[in-house]
């Protein structure tokens, strides 16, 4: 397998695209706890943790997944069930960005490398959250959710009650649109014993609480900006984002499938990076 081929294979196997969900927020906290523009160093530091966490979750995620992701014709045509790449080259993969999230944290300060085993034990359990509750959205969510916590903590070195508003902000955005995501697989969990929202309440309840998810994050995001004593151009951010998770909603209905990976990608993309521009703009 030439290089290049490979590179691509494994960059599709952790979805390395999906990035731009949680990298704007790490970077929008980063920016929040130092009042601007926080040091290049400790900045590049934050991208190649986020970068090593995120590849290492995903990495742990599809060799966990890989029978499930073989069973359904949804995924079926990913790399490990494929065996384009075998799982004990993914493993070696997801531990050498272990180590890298590990020792960029390291190079961040003393809580940063204190806490990162707690965070990847988080991203370790997740892929087997489905197999025994349907909360599994919400640990995803919180997954996701410590990119803010983690930059703040690498910029600060101290917790501060002010970005946990960010971060519930995340963890409820990202389980309201991963609940979204699992009605592809309805049957396919109802079949195979998997614990989603949507498995369990059904498609119509889920929509629901995915919206219902989605105007706590909407709220959360409002009071992070007063918090922080925000300006008129991050309301205007914040403004733009109702309009996306409102759009999310429209193209998605239980009886109409087809634009989730519309919703999903394009709409939440924008909505991360539409936070981290607005936040930008008002404190640099």
């Amino acid at each position: 397998m030439k290089i290049k081929e490979k590179i691509t294979n494994y960059m599709e196997m952790i979805k390395f695209s999906h990035s731009v969900f949680a990298l704007p927020f790490a970077l929008t906290a980063a920016i929040l706890a130092a009042n601007g523009l926080p040091q290049m160093n400790i900045m590049g530091w934050i991208i190649l943790a986020m970068v090593s966490a995120r590849t290492a979750a995903m990495g742990m995620n599809r060799i966990i997944d890989k029978d499930i992701d073989k069973l359904n014709p949804r995924t079926a045509n990913r790399q490990l069930p494929r065996g384009v790449i075998k799982s004990r080259d993914a493993l070696f993969f997801t531990l050498i960005a272990s180590a890298l999230f590990i020792f960029s944290a390291y190079m961040l300060n003393e809580l940063c490398f204190k806490l990162s085993p707690v965070a990847l034990l988080l991203f370790f359990i997740y892929p087997y959250a489905k197999r025994f509750t349907w909360l599994s959205h919400v640990i995803l969510g919180l997954s996701i959710g410590l990119a803010p916590l983690g930059a703040w903590i690498a910029v600060t070195g101290l917790i501060d009650w002010r970005i946990l508003l960010l971060v519930f902000a995340v963890l409820f955005w990202l389980a309201g649109f991963d609940i979204i995501y699992a009605l592809q697989d309805l049957d396919f969990d109802k079949n195979h014993g998997l614990n989603s929202i949507p498995q369990r309440f059904g498609p119509q309840l889920a929509l629901i609480i995915s919206k219902g998810f989605h105007l706590l994050t909407w709220l959360l995001l409002v009071y992070t900006g007063m918090a922080f004593d925000l300006g008129i151009v991050y309301y205007i951010g914040i403004l733009l984002v109702s309009v996306f998770l409102f759009y999310e909603h429209y193209l998605v209905r239980a009886d109409r499938l087809d634009k989730i990976n519309i919703a999903f990608f394009n709409m939440n993309g924008y909505i991360s990076i539409t936070i981290f521009v607005f936040v930008f703009i008002d404190r640099v």
